[in-house]
């Protein structure tokens, strides 16, 4: 069965059929989804929570779990009040990682400084509450600006906690991905693996140790290929799953099981207070 380990199924792109796009995710195969909070901002990003506990153990759907986090985007409206939202959040049981976060330098919707003081705060946050996080990170066009700062950050920040985490939807090097992979992190593909002009991205697929990959839509974005461009829903995990399997020369079904196994693995491995068996089929 499938994970789809970052998906935005709060999005106002599901209001009209939220509950079948579920439904059509695990008739799909996906038996979890990792559901990311960040809402439309800081003031909403309480909803994949809240989605998480609506559907929780409905037989026509995939189970569902929560992050919590504010994007690099929102980062100049992180103060105190925001923070102290995040810390709730992330006391809550469905809640078993502190994401999207990091920086994006290519829209640049808040100053770079701001965007690394508010990716610092929270990953204290994530620290005190021993969860993993999930990373956001965007160079500028053609540069590998955003990379060269979130690497330094992680080591002196983020490192020496042992927690590890995630790189989403990943779009770096392999020198990148070795670098994050040392500090304990896994490497998440969304579809744009899938895309035409992706073959350095491909490369290092190919590349990451088996027990160290996962996959994820990203829905409703990066729709895979020869959808791209349409609304992407959880189902479309599958195709990321099929094109990961073709560079790694392995069958579609081993890809899946071997991304689900890293899933439950890393999330459950230091996860307590009851989150472990959220989990589990």
């Amino acid at each position: 069965m499938l994970i789809d380990s970052h998906a935005h199924i709060d999005s106002e792109d599901y209001a009209e059929d939220r509950e079948a796009m579920l439904v059509r995710a695990r008739e799909a195969g996906v038996a979890m989804i990792l559901a990311i909070g960040i809402g439309e901002g800081p003031e909403t990003m309480h909803r994949a929570l809240d989605l998480t506990r609506q559907y929780a153990n409905h037989p026509r759907m995939p189970r569902l779990v929560a992050s919590a986090g504010v994007h690099p985007h929102h980062a100049d409206r992180v103060d105190r009040a925001v923070l102290e939202t995040l810390e709730s959040l992330a006391a809550q049981p469905e809640v078993i990682a502190i994401g999207e976060i990091g920086l994006d330098y290519y829209y640049e919707n808040a100053p770079r400084d701001v965007q690394r003081q508010a990716f610092i705060q929270q990953m204290d946050v994530a620290r005190e509450h021993a969860l993993p996080i999930l990373i956001h990170c965007r160079d500028s066009a053609g540069t590998s600006d955003a990379w060269d700062d979130l690497i330094p950050l992680l080591q002196q920040h983020w490192q020496s906690s042992g927690l590890g985490g995630v790189l989403h939807c990943f779009g770096g090097s392999w020198k990148n991905a070795q670098a994050a992979m040392d500090m304990g992190f896994l490497i998440s593909f969304a579809g744009n693996v899938t895309f035409a002009k992706a073959g350095n991205l491909r490369e290092v697929a190919a590349q990451i140790p088996a027990d160290r990959i996962l996959t994820e839509t990203d829905a409703p974005f990066l729709a895979p290929a020869p959808n791209r461009g349409k609304r992407n829903e959880p189902a479309g995990v599958r195709a990321v799953a099929e094109k990961l399997a073709e560079v790694r020369g392995t069958d579609y079904e081993t890809m899946a099981l071997t991304a689900a196994e890293n899933f439950r693995r890393f999330f459950s491995a230091g996860l307590t207070g009851g989150k472990s068996p959220l989990l589990q089929d």
